[in-house]
């Protein structure tokens, strides 16, 4: 075990205020990413309850810091904003800050919106086709890799994307699978798409140059995956029938 002036050592860099801040991103759905706001004012999601169980351990109070998005969430990294998080990777990403193990794979696609004629990719990558993605995220990056004639533009938050999807001003909106489906039961008449255009990989981050607090998350979630501990946080957050996918 590590003595006190390790575990004072790694406090200091793992949490420098103090406190573990952990950033999520809200959306309405939750997930395995997103997290979702509570009716009590509080929030909820796999990474909230992975944050609390972190801070636990490390012996500090968690604080969560809020973002409409894993973009914002990679923007922020240079202004030490947060110490911990939990996002989707890429080779950009990677660039900017230290990833810790995966923890979900997940099928990136698109949904349509209602009476759309649509029912693959050559149909929905035509001229004039508007797709929507969230904006700086791995999702919109493998959409405008993917598609070679529709237009995809970048949106701060999935409530305007949700919104635009209902009202048919835009045509498309790429995303994860789990979080389309449950968007297409609440837009009736839209259709998930049954293609697939990338995996998304979702893992553990810290801002780069902290090789304790690398060494402890990372220690973290493999204990995580073996105990049971992110099964129950999967469990809580109505993700009972997704598989844990670390690759």
């Amino acid at each position: 075990m590590a003595g006190p002036a390790n575990a004072d050592a790694l406090k200091d860099e793992i949490a420098p205020t103090g406190k573990l801040r952990v950033a999520i991103a809200i959306s309405p759905a939750g997930g395995a990413f997103w997290s979702t706001k509570t009716e009590t004012g509080g929030y909820a999601g796999v990474p909230v309850d992975l944050g609390k169980e972190m801070a636990a351990q490390l012996g500090v109070p968690v604080e969560y810091v809020v973002h409409q998005n894993s973009g914002q969430i990679v923007d922020a990294v240079g202004k030490g904003a947060w110490d911990v998080t939990f996002l989707p990777k890429d080779p950009e990403r990677e660039a900017k800050m230290s990833f810790g193990p995966t923890y979900e794979v997940a099928d990136a696609t698109y949904i349509v919106k209602p009476g759309s004629s649509v029912t693959n990719f050559h149909t929905l990558d035509q001229p004039g086709v508007k797709i929507a993605a969230v904006n700086n995220t791995t999702t919109m990056r493998g959409a405008i890799a993917h598609l070679k004639n529709a237009n995809v533009t970048g949106y701060q938050t999935y409530d305007e994307i949700f919104a635009l999807l209902k009202s048919g001003e835009i045509d498309a909106f790429a995303l994860s699978r789990d979080q389309l489906n449950a968007m297409a039961k609440k837009i009736p008449g839209t259709r998930v798409l049954d293609e697939t255009f990338k995996k998304t990989v979702t893992a553990v981050a810290v801002p780069p140059h902290r090789p304790q607090a690398l060494a402890f998350v990372t220690k973290f979630m493999n204990d995580a995956t073996s105990n049971g501990l992110l099964r129950k946080a999967y469990d809580n957050n109505g993700l009972k029938d997704a598989p844990i996918r670390t690759q």
